[in-house]
């Protein structure tokens, strides 16, 4: 099949067309100072701490020596440690990966080595003095401490820019560290080689989380160097290129020079030649703090789509916050003319779409997606695109995708649902039928417990672990594919895949009113309690009976049918948020955030609450909401409640802070719940969407009537068209628990 097939109607916007950072004929305000990159740094968050524009590939900031699995991002507020500045990382992650060319400012004898915090002669690292650290969108200061320099990075989509201040008397010297890469990232080659004497170039393959990584650079410094140094296996090696998994490189400079050394480093993932022309195209010039600005600018384009009008300037703190963690990924993978890194392990040239790469889908499916349909309706046929390519490369769509590789972590389909809501909503840009094509192909693939769905209608608890998890993702998957099929006039494919999304039934229990494992031959799993987690071992994911048995998001009215009656449905619901019990010592660490077992900190509770308002109680979704905001948000660095899982988290405090939420997962219903901020303006393509409190004050707390453009409005949903098309939207607010739909 012809790749280029897959675009539909032709995209205009390349990788450099993305690059503007002006809004025509809008007032930009300076949102940045509103945005606090240390919030999520702390406790369980991971979030990336450092310098990058929106979407970048660059995301250019400090590694420490990692202590626990909360050092998964390069970064924890309690360690000071640094054993360089890599410019790749993950945000929000419960996985380790990248740190890709990692270098680091030295002087002086060092060990070529990551090293331990029990002395310096271990290895490259020193401490970065906390008191001197600063981080605003776009730009990152420190001083490290052990060689006296002052550290400022900054960045463009993909090129990293360095401003080191040596302020000592010592020769100054940059060390490439090829080794180190994050967690279980293990360099599988490298080469660095000298290109003239201001400027080396080369590549690093490694191994990890994502199975076949490959980085090429090429670093370009604002003065001429001595000399450069490889080390290899720990022995010097001569000459003016080396080669080797173990492999660091020194660039040392004269000394008495009292200027700072700048140096770029541009990334790509096709090519040295390919960073070349990136560094070409978006940073040719030496001019820091120009590059300060326009990443500034770049933050505040984006920032701008949104204007939120409150007096508690702690919840604008952690909004802004949030909506500048969903503008890490995904991120952009390919170079400025388009070429990038497929799945099939090709190098693939520029076919009229920006590549992107770091699909965390099955925590973004729920929220950040949605959100990225409002806020970016223009990116979508991009994404939309990627994933097409991806699903024609490897036969599938991605999973949670990473630097051109698959990494099938997380259970059920949750690049399925992303694909469907955008034929929902009508997103333009990609071929609908492809699109279908892919979604169908991608559900029927006997792999990964679907072969089981296929044969018995159901994954038996016997059969493979976290059976339940994965066949109530899957579940969710094929009402989406219904949906989309039944909009596209499949009316087969309709049928079956509805069916088949019914398939969470032969889990629930109505003995005990859980979801709860099931054999092959219709027993139930035994011992039960609702309670027990063992991480990875169980029939849940990342969960239990009590947080499981509500993963039913797109057939809530058969959900109700499970337990008999709307009012047994809420009597469960309720003790949800009450019930407290033991989940053994093996519990996941990802159940967090919580309130009685609803556990805010991990995805699949995410769209519970909503749930009081579809069954005709939104008082009660009103009343957690407002909890869950005040509580589970917070601007200090341990201010999430678990992972910020690449924009998840805080996609769920934008869109709940708005008042509303997409449940189901595919097709814009946004199912109202507690609006946060006195007035939100939203920038969509056909103006401004506006929504606004009345009645405000501490009590009033409950949706008493909603009015849509002057017409008083009797659903419990937004629908997503009603957004896009600009308008106002009145929450009329109360003390009353009331039914206004």
């Amino acid at each position: 099949m012809n790749k280029k097939s897959l675009l539909f109607v032709p995209v205009l916007s390349l990788c450099l067309a993305s690059c503007g950072s002006s809004q025509k004929g809008q007032e930009m305000e300076d949102l940045t100072q509103f945005v606090d990159p240390r919030i999520g740094t702390g406790g369980h968050g991971h979030v990336f701490y450092g310098a990058n524009v929106p979407y970048g590939f660059i995301q250019l900031g400090p590694t420490s020596i990692p202590q626990s699995w909360d050092w998964v991002s390069g970064y924890h507020v309690s360690d000071s440690t640094v054993i360089g500045f890599p410019h790749t990382h993950l945000s929000g992650t419960g996985i380790g990966d990248l740190h890709d060319i990692n270098v680091m400012p030295v002087v002086g004898e060092v060990t070529y080595s990551r090293g331990d915090a029990s002395s310096y002669e271990t290895g490259l690292w020193s401490y970065s003095d906390r008191s001197k650290e600063v981080v605003t969108p776009g730009y990152y200061r420190t001083h490290l401490s052990r060689y006296n320099v002052d550290v400022e990075l900054t960045a463009t989509k993909r090129v990293g820019f360095h401003k080191y201040t040596f302020l000592g008397n010592e020769s100054p010297a940059i060390v490439f560290d090829m080794v180190n890469g994050g967690c279980w990232d293990k360099t599988t080659e490298a080469v660095i080689r000298v290109v003239n004497d201001s400027t080396v170039s080369g590549y690093r393959y490694s191994k990890g989380w994502a199975d076949d990584q490959r980085v090429f650079f090429r670093a370009e410094f604002s003065r001429k160097f001595d000399n450069v140094e490889f080390i290899v296996n720990d022995s010097v090696k001569e000459g003016n290129m080396a080669k080797g998994a173990q492999l660091f490189a020194r660039v040392n400079f004269a000394a008495g020079n009292q200027e700072p050394v700048y140096m770029k480093v541009a990334l790509s993932p096709t090519s040295e030649e390919g960073a070349q022309l990136n560094m070409q195209t978006e940073l040719s010039g030496w001019d820091f703090e120009k590059t300060i600005a326009d990443a500034k600018a770049a933050w505040n384009k984006e920032l701008n789509k949104v204007k939120v009008y409150t007096t508690d300037e702690a919840s604008k703190k952690i909004f802004y916050t949030s909506l500048y963690h969903t503008l890490f990924a995904p991120s952009e993978f390919c170079d400025v003319n388009g070429d990038y890194y497929g799945a099939d392990k090709q190098m693939h040239k520029g076919e009229g779409f920006v590549n992107y790469t770091t699909f965390s889908l099955w925590d973004t499916y729920r929220a950040a997606q949605p959100l990225m349909t409002i806020l970016h309706p223009e990116k979508m046929s991009d994404i939309i695109n990627t994933m097409l390519h991806i699903h024609q490369q490897q036969g599938k769509l991605p999973v949670w995708h990473l630097m051109g590789c698959e990494t099938n972590c997380m259970v059920g389909n949750p690049g399925v649902p992303v694909v469907a809501d955008a034929i929902l909503k009508d997103i333009k840009g990609f071929d609908t039928e492809l699109a279908f094509k892919a979604l169908k192909e991608s559900s029927m693939l006997p792999e990964r417990g679907m072969e089981h769905r296929i044969e018995y209608g159901f994954i038996p608890a016997d059969k493979m672990t976290e059976a339940i998890a994965y066949d109530m993702e899957y579940a969710i998957a094929d009402w989406a594919v219904a949906q989309a099929a039944q909009k596209l006039g499949k009316q087969e494919d309709y049928e079956y895949f509805l069916k088949r999304s019914k398939s969470y039934k032969n889990y629930f229990d109505a003995s005990t009113g859980f979801m709860r494992g099931k054999m092959l031959d219709g027993s139930w799993r035994t011992p039960f309690s609702p309670y027990a987690s063992s991480h990875r071992e169980d029939d849940y994911c990342e969960g239990n009976a009590w947080q499981y048995t509500w993963l039913v998001p797109h057939d809530v009215e058969g959900l109700v049918e499970c337990f008999g009656s709307k009012e047994a449905f809420v009597n469960k619901l309720d003790s949800l948020f009450l019930a407290n019990g033991d989940m053994g010592e093996a519990s996941s660490p990802d159940i967090s955030g919580l309130i009685g077992q609803y556990a805010h900190g991990n995805e699949p509770s995410h769209h519970t609450v909503y749930l009081y308002t579809l069954v005709g109680q939104p008082w009660k979704t009103a009343d957690r909401i407002k909890e869950i905001l005040h509580t589970m948000y917070t601007d200090q660095p341990d201010g999430l409640s678990g992972n910020e899982d690449v924009g998840q988290m805080s996609a769920w405090y934008i869109l709940s802070s708005f008042g509303f939420y997409q449940v189901e997962p595919a097709g814009g219903k946004f199912v109202f719940g507690y609006p946060n901020f006195d007035k939100v303006e939203i920038t969509v393509p056909a103006g401004k969407f506006v929504i606004e409190r009345e009645n405000k004050g501490q009590q009033n707390n409950y949706i008493q009537g909603i009015v849509l453009n002057g017409t008083e409005y009797k659903k419990p949903w937004i629908e997503y068209a009603d957004i896009m098309k600009g308008g106002e939207l009145k929450f009329l607010m109360g003390d009353e628990p009331v039914v206004w739909y």
